[in-house]
């Protein structure tokens, strides 16, 4: 059995006639009724009922014909993926990024990306969650990553990895000399956290289970909320309080200051859920597929596991 024996039976069934099937397909009409024969020999049935004018499949024709149909519709699938596959992606890729992950996961993948694809023009832009959305929305961008899930209409969400939350704690913090941390030790009277906007900030609130203060006390008569974690952590180094941080931004920091105010949590870590973010209606998979593969095959392995965690979702608003 062949798929050029398929195809034939399925355009003599098309046209009700050998000669019409035959011309269609570019050959003799006995090398087209040869091949059938042959395909009714191997099987041990006749796939048509000669005798009838126009032609018609038999009863069991009938049921090969319909499978032959789905034969050929998958071999033609085997060869779109295969030329997808062998096709160099080209083009521009507009990609938005929160703020908190671009400094610490661009760094990881753009070299390799960039190498592998000098077709490819990337456009990366830091810009919060909403905006994210809304340039997506309206095809100013091509894609997102971002913490997920958004649960919004017409957006794609393809799960990266699942990035914990880590404790940073100053010396004279109360938590200091824990060496884990519970979820339920956190209070948000304490704690430093990023302006109104971002993404982390809020994860963080529904982390605490408590209402959201009108501002964040630090030690002494400090108040202060920042857009940076970097400046969060520099304050909880001085001395002051504490916050939450995600893994990649700690990731490089020295062993020393591991092991001064880092904390991680006990299982169940809570974790955020990074995702590839992309209109439904975007037609460059091979693009989002390859862009895709160069971020998870970047981060550490650990943070491709979803295990013995639990993802923080993102308020709703």
């Amino acid at each position: 059995m062949t798929l050029l024996q398929l195809s034939y039976i399925v355009c003599v069934d098309k046209h009700k006639s050998f000669s019409k099937a035959a011309k269609d397909c570019f050959v003799t009409q006995p090398t087209l009724s040869m091949q059938i024969q042959k395909l009714e020999e191997e099987l041990g049935v006749k796939v048509f009922d000669r005798g009838k004018k126009p032609v018609a499949p038999t009863e069991i024709g009938k049921v090969i014909i319909d499978q032959a149909h789905t034969i050929l519709r998958e071999s033609e699938k085997i060869k779109q993926t295969v030329e997808s596959e062998m096709t160099e992606i080209t083009g521009v890729f507009r990609v938005g990024i929160i703020p908190t992950l671009a400094p610490y996961l661009l760094n990881l993948f753009l070299q390799n990306f960039i190498t592998k694809h000098q077709k490819v023009e990337l456009v990366i832009e830091e810009l919060q969650t909403k905006e994210i959305v809304e340039r997506l929305m309206t095809n100013k961008l091509d894609a997102g990553l971002l913490a997920t899930p958004l649960h919004q209409k017409n957006l794609s969400e393809r799960p990266l990895f699942y990035e914990p939350f880590v404790a940073y704690v100053s010396e004279t913090h109360r938590l200091n000399s824990r060496k884990k941390i519970n979820v339920g030790d956190l209070q948000l009277s304490d704690m430093w956290l990023l302006t109104e906007g971002h993404c982390f900030r809020g994860q963080t609130v529904a982390l605490c289970k408590q209402k959201r203060p009108d501002h964040v006390r630090g030690k002494g008569s400090l108040k202060f909320e920042s857009g940076n974690l970097d400046t969060l952590r520099k304050l909880v180094e001085q001395n002051y309080g504490m916050t939450l941080l995600p893994y990649l931004a700690v990731r490089e920091l020295s062993a020393e200051k591991k092991k001064l105010y880092m904390r991680e949590f006990l299982s169940p870590v809570p974790k955020r859920e990074i995702s590839l973010i992309y209109n439904r209606s975007f037609a460059k998979k091979k693009m989002l597929d390859v862009f895709a593969h160069e971020v998870m095959f970047s981060v550490p392995a650990e943070l491709l596991e979803k295990e013995k965690s639990f993802v923080i979702s993102l308020p709703k608003t």
